[in-house]
């Protein structure tokens, strides 16, 4: 009995550590190549990198830090992104179609032609975010992207005009 309890218990551990964490095989993978679509980067420290034409397609990247990263023409689409850190990151040209990012600091990002067409953006702080060019389907009323409580200050939306909503 006290075998089977002490295994039990190791194996417990075992996956505790693992929950939310990401797979680093994955992130060395995605760091060599730049294409690593469904990867798990849950909580990974990507800070300043590059990941420019990066194929993250469907990619976990819950509680990841993307500070200052490059994410130029890279490929989003259906991300898993709330709880991330993108504070000061480049992202022209990405597509974070139907991308979730609740909870998301966007503090001044370059968001400039980022496709945000059905992204949830559910308290996502986008103070500063330069959002130029971006495509949020209807840009005038954000009719597919989920903007409810979403921080606009200082703002730089996709007609050029600035928004200061949340200041």
């Amino acid at each position: 009995m006290k075998k089977l309890i002490g295994i039990s218990c190791l194996l417990l551990m075992g996956l505790s550590l693992q929950v939310g964490a990401y797979d680093e095989n994955e992130l060395k993978k995605v760091l060599e190549t730049r294409d690593c679509p469904n990867c798990d980067l849950s909580e990974a420290n990507l800070e300043k990198a590059n990941l420019a034409e990066a194929n993250l397609w469907g990619a976990h990247l819950i509680g990841a830090e993307l500070w200052g990263a490059n994410l130029t023409k890279a490929n989003l689409k259906g991300a898993q992104l709330y709880g991330v850190n993108l504070i000061a990151a480049k992202l022209t040209k990405v597509n974070l179609t139907k991308a979730n990012l609740i909870d998301a600091s966007l503090t001044k990002a370059n968001l400039s032609g980022v496709n945000l067409e059905w992204a949830n953006m559910t308290r996502t702080n986008l103070s500063g975010a330069n959002l130029t060019g971006a495509n949020l389907e209807k840009v005038d009323n954000f009719d597919t992207a989920n903007t409810t409580n979403t921080k606009f200050c200082r703002t730089i939306m996709p007609d050029g005009s600035m928004n200061n909503s949340g200041c």
